[in-house]
């Protein structure tokens, strides 16, 4: 059985057990209260013989056996003496003891009560009325009629048994008919789905009219399946660049090798080492950068633990060989709470770019900012500066996409392979802050806004 038609079986059958089971219910409460009712009428009959029987005490016509009663109210009747004999019954139990044993506490008053087993030839249980009468002493007429079974009309309950029946049944199919209605439109996104998973992903799933459960699902559906697209787009992108940027060193370090070979008598193993480092190198620096966007974009949590930005930035400029003149100016003790090495890595990648396009001077820029809307905490603001062409405001998001170079940035003398910004602009995402591009009079301006930590 397939799944959704397992769901449809499931929601009928659940469905005609609920209405089922609350029609029974229903029944069974309407049966009890037209047996009450049918019960209170069948006392107060009882009662009437009792209190017409009680009339003929009271003025001494009393004969044996009863009546005088109108035919329609003959039950069983006894009359019982102050002396305990039962001195009148109607015909069905004359010679027989009292019916009961229980009195009304005072004349005129009526008690009743169900009585089983007792002098009624017939047996079973009958509905007992006591009352008294005062006439030279206390007499006490005892009237009755045997209980009303459960089901007082057959009729009744035939027709509540039938009509559930129906009623279960019309419900089940009405359920089933209403849960296949509204499946189809998942059956449609299913096979959709089937489609694009053995064709391609730029189809997406039918979107139902309603706006419903069903309608959501599809867009849902349809976000990720563009979400997706665009991952598996990114991926081939990334694998291809990759793989570009890989293959030039190791192209360079076969050839170099196979050089080597061809005039082993020339090539000492100082030269072939000189010649082939830079490009192992390259090799490593491109591994180790992509093997860092792999965690970030898996999103392994690094340390977090409070940072002197400031001590680190002058680390990472004394720790470099820098070309041309660096201007910093860093404001004393901010703090910052994140990943050392990985802000390290930040600070490097932008100093790093900043030099390389740089004319003669780069500008390292840190400052705490108390009063920020965004940050009631404050955040901090480091700012590279180079003087060199600067980036065009329309490329400003190009160049941190991976592998992405600018016209005046393409030649790999100058050291680049791409991943240098993106890697800095996820560091600055994974640490709660932003890494942005902005105006300046010249040259292009990288800002890092980070929370700050006091």
């Amino acid at each position: 059985m397939k799944p959704e038609s397992s769901i449809r079986a499931r929601l009928a059958l659940f469905t005609s057990a609920a209405v089922g089971a609350l029609c029974m219910v229903f029944s069974i409460v309407l049966l009890f209260a037209i047996n009450k009712m049918a019960t209170q009428n069948l006392t107060k009959e009882v009662t009437a013989v009792g209190e017409l029987t009680a009339y003929y005490v009271d003025r001494g016509q009393l004969v044996n056996p009863l009546p005088p009663i109108p035919q329609d109210l003959i039950r069983p009747v006894q009359v019982v003496a102050p002396d305990g004999r039962v001195v009148a019954a109607t015909k069905d139990l004359q010679k027989r003891p009292p019916m009961a044993h229980f009195t009304p506490k005072s004349p005129g008053r009526v008690a009743s009560a169900v009585v089983c087993d007792s002098v009624f030839p017939a047996g079973g249980c009958h509905i007992v009325v006591a009352q008294r009468v005062y006439r030279d002493g206390d007499w006490t007429i005892y009237s009755a009629a045997p209980t009303l079974p459960f089901f007082v009309y057959p009729g009744v309950a035939s027709i509540l048994v039938a009509g559930t029946v129906v009623f279960t049944g019309a419900i089940a199919y009405g359920a089933r008919h209403t849960v296949t209605r509204s499946l189809r439109p998942v059956d449609a996104i299913r096979a959709q789905l089937d489609h694009i998973r053995s064709n391609n992903l730029s189809h997406r799933v039918p979107v139902p009219v309603a706006k419903d459960e069903i309608h959501r699902l599809a867009r849902s559906v349809n976000d990720t399946l563009d979400a997706l697209e665009r991952t598996l787009e990114q991926q081939r992108r990334f694998c291809s660049d990759a793989s570009h940027e890989l293959r030039t060193p190791i192209t360079a370090i076969r050839a170099q090798m196979e050089d080597a070979l061809l005039a082993s008598e020339d090539a000492g193993l100082h030269r072939l080492c000189d010649d082939v480092l830079p490009s192992v190198e390259r090799l490593q620096s491109i591994t180790s950068d992509l093997l860092t966007l792999t965690q970030l974009d898996a999103g392994v949590p690094g340390v977090r633990k409070p940072v002197d930005l400031t001590e680190l930035i002058t680390m990472e400029l004394k720790s470099h060989h820098l070309n041309g003149m660096v201007v910093h100016r860093l404001a004393p003790g901010v703090m910052v709470r994140g990943d050392r090495s990985r802000l390290r890595q930040l600070i490097c990648n932008l100093v790093q770019n900043a030099q390389r396009y740089a004319s003669s001077t780069v500008t390292v820029t840190l400052r705490r900012v108390d009063r920020d809307p965004e940050a009631p905490g404050g955040v901090v603001e480091l700012e590279v500066l180079d003087d060199g062409a600067g980036i065009a405001a329309e490329q400003r998001e190009t160049v941190f996409q991976r592998f992405t170079r600018l016209d005046t940035a393409r030649s790999r003398d100058a050291g680049g392979i791409g991943l240098g910004l993106p890697i800095a602009r996820q560091i600055a995402e994974s640490h709660g802050g932003a890494l942005t591009i902005q105006d300046s009079d010249r040259g292009a301006r990288f800002v890092v806004r980070l929370p700050s930590h006091s």
